[in-house]
């Protein structure tokens, strides 16, 4: 191992908790045996109504076919190596089965079902890892309180996978996982009733009780600082305070509380969602995989949950990091937040002090996006400064990010400031993160949001090259006019952007705004002379 590579790992393994390091010895060194015998639990009379929660869209394409993360097979194994994990995992969780038009696919569903048990004995292959289990635990739960009888065979099987859950929660990574496996516990020991399903319910409770106030921040954001993850998070909150009011059978003060925190969650995902309805792309987020905002907002209302609607032109989320400047024409949204957690950044990308911005309703500068998983070259890509409108700084990630999932050295935001006055919105932070770099550079960047136009200053202290990318949202055009480009949308003028200082030029970029897509675009990079630069849009005459 070279020095270089044990500083990396260093960096990366100092922040984990000790639990996180204990729990992946125990699953990797301890195997629990499951009793299989089938327990005799039965279903569980509801006490109150089931709101019918969001419909994802369909994924079953035919019956032994499917379409997950834009990508389609037919007939494919269940552990089937030529296809990529994240597909695997979405074969196994069975969303379609409560998706739009599910019950069209019926006869579909009711075959997959005996399919999956038949063909995936207990414990073996991906469908029996957590997570994939824990969400297919929701899913059937969710597909029989919809209405449908579930035979027999499937709920023998649904009490063998919350027994074998409950041996296997996910300690050593924590975050969403772990509280998607406390979720399925809690559903299942609702939907089931005995003496088993009570345990699961005590530890799906307890697991709960710890997690969400950790978990969800003061200010209503999901601590792992992805708009996608922060929706699915949300999700699962209104998921068990449905079950919860079906079944009457969690403390009533509980409950109350997962209701005053989905409204701060509503609050914040409310400022972190562009004028055309989706999610900002800040960290690992795509369209897609989430319900979106307006879906998960109808959906919190059936529920009786409505979160007040922010009014102010500037919305500072103190605990995530994340800010929005708004006014007639204008949202931008501004991450001056930390990567994630220290001891759980896997979903952060090098993306720190990156915006976007929609003008009238549509997406105008864009972060890159996130088309896929796993620990390849384009994964890295897609993780780096560069695919972000942001600043790079000779060549480096401003966070260290790595091996799909791991960040080593990552930036700090420090030195906010903001002020509003007279319809001018200023927000000024620098970060750290390329402090490890020769000459110990600062990066410090300021918007200004004013009625027609936002100017955006870099300033990168230290002397090395600095490249500023702003990248176009796809179907925009971007062409120099002297020393003026305008951004156009067909033959009509979206804003121009006027480079102040610095030295501009279009490059090629690529947008990814879910798994599986990629779309080629624009950007306006600018190279910073003496370590500054600035750049106006303006849309005042468009």
């Amino acid at each position: 191992m070279t020095p270089a590579t044990a500083a990396r790992y260093w960096h990366t393994l100092r922040h984990l908790k000790l639990g996180q390091v204990t729990g992946r010895l125990r699953m990797r060194l301890l195997r629990p045996s499951l009793d299989s015998r089938a327990a005799a639990l039965a279903s569980r009379a509801r006490t109150g109504d089931w709101v019918t929660p969001p419909a994802r869209q369909a994924s079953m394409t035919g019956p032994d076919s499917f379409r997950f993360l834009n990508h389609d097979a037919t007939a494919p194994g269940w552990n089937d190596p030529a296809q990529e994990k994240l597909w695997l995992y979405n074969l196994h969780y069975f969303d379609d089965l409560n998706a739009q038009g599910a019950a069209q696919r019926g006869d579909w569903h009711r075959d997959l079902l005996a399919r999956w048990i038949a063909q995936n004995p207990p414990t073996a292959g991906t469908g029996w890892e957590p997570y994939p289990t824990s969400l297919r635990i929701v899913n059937w739960v969710k597909w029989a309180l919809a209405g449908n009888l579930m035979p027999t065979t499937v709920q023998a099987s649904l009490a063998l996978q919350a027994r074998w859950l409950m041996q296997r929660l996910e300690w050593h990574l924590l975050g969403n996982h772990l509280f998607a496996n406390a979720k399925a516990l809690v559903l299942a020991g609702l939907f089931l009733e005995g003496a088993e399903a009570k345990t699961w319910l005590a530890k799906g409770l307890a697991i709960v009780a710890r997690q969400l106030p950790e978990q969800v921040l003061s200010d209503g954001g999901n601590f792992e600082r992805s708009p996608m993850y922060h929706a699915i998070f949300l999700e699962d909150v209104l998921d068990l305070i449905n079950a919860a009011q079906a079944f009457g059978q969690v403390p009533a003060a509980t409950v109350h509380g997962w209701r005053e925190t989905a409204i701060r969650m509503l609050d914040f995902m409310a400022g972190l969602t562009h004028p055309d309805g989706g999610i900002a792309l800040f960290n690992d987020a795509a369209f897609g995989i989430a319900p979106t905002p307006h879906d998960l907002a109808d959906y919190a209302a059936r529920l009786g949950i409505v979160a007040p609607c922010g009014s102010d032109r500037l919305r500072h989320w103190s605990d995530s990091g994340y800010i929005r400047l708004e006014n007639d024409a204008a949202v931008a949204l501004l991450d001056v937040a930390p990567v994630g957690p220290d001891y759980l950044p896997g979903h952060a990308h090098a993306d720190t002090l990156s915006f976007e911005l929609s003008l009238r309703g549509r997406r105008v500068i864009v972060n890159g996006g996130t088309s896929r998983y796993g620990a390849d070259a384009e994964r890295q890509r897609e993780r780096a400064t560069a695919w972000h409108s942001t600043v790079e700084v000779a060549g480096a990630d401003s966070s260290e990010v790595w091996g799909g999932f791991r960040v080593a050295r990552r930036a700090y935001p420090f030195d906010l400031k903001k002020h509003s006055e007279n319809n001018i919105l200023e927000v000024d932070c620098s970060h750290d993160g390329y402090c490890r770099l020769p000459g110990r550079p600062v990066h410090r960047r300021v918007w200004r949001l004013s009625p027609g136009s936002l100017t955006v200053r870099d300033h990168v202290s230290g002397g090395a090259p600095a490249l500023a990318r702003f990248i176009l949202h796809p179907g925009l055009a971007l062409h120099a006019d002297g020393a003026v480009w305008r951004i156009l949308d067909g033959d009509a003028l979206v804003a121009t952007a006027t480079v102040t200082q610095g030295q501009g030029n279009v490059r090629d970029a690529q947008y990814a705004p879910e798994f599986g897509q990629r779309f080629a675009t624009r950007c306006l990079a600018v190279a910073l002379t003496k370590g500054q630069s600035a750049v106006t849009f303006d849309w005042s005459m468009a």
